[in-house]
């Protein structure tokens, strides 16, 4: 009797490792990178995809701007969480001023805010972007900032 209950313990603790699903991992290499275009930047810019839309709608990419480089006026419909995670940049809202992003910095834009992101003048930053699609759009995109509001 003994060894039966032990021997169906054994296997009941055991029988979701049996099921269990395996992690997926994606290289770097499978997660080709490229040049962002001069419709949705100024400047140098390498965006490469962290994470498509698997889970949902979700989808992320690590954004590399160079000093001077910057994404145009945009907006998402669901919002946007920036994760800095090297370098210095800035960002700045529609009509507010201009703040400083550093490493370790999380910022929120909330849907339909009116925003650009990206280096400093004289600093690289890259940072995560975070953002979810409706109806298959994560973002909308508008007017290049001028070098003069880039520069106030």
């Amino acid at each position: 009797m003994k060894r039966i209950l032990a021997t169906t313990l054994v296997m009941a603790l055991s029988a979701p490792a049996a099921f269990a699903q395996t992690a997926e991992v994606t290289s770097a290499e499978q997660r080709a990178g490229r040049v962002g275009g001069a419709d949705t930047f100024t400047g140098t810019v390498y965006v490469q995809p962290v994470f498509d839309a698997r889970m949902g709608n979700i989808n992320a990419g690590s954004v590399t701007f160079m000093p001077g480089a910057r994404s145009h006026w945009h907006k998402h419909p669901v919002g946007q969480w920036l994760v800095v995670t090297s370098g210095t940049g800035w960002y700045q809202v529609r009509d507010e001023e201009k703040q400083v992003m550093n490493v370790g910095d999380v910022i929120w834009f909330p849907a339909d805010v009116d925003h650009w992101h990206g280096a400093t003048d004289q600093h690289a930053v890259t940072h995560l972007a975070v953002q979810e699609a409706i109806d298959g759009s994560a973002v909308s995109w508008g007017d290049p900032v001028s070098d003069e509001d880039y520069a106030q």
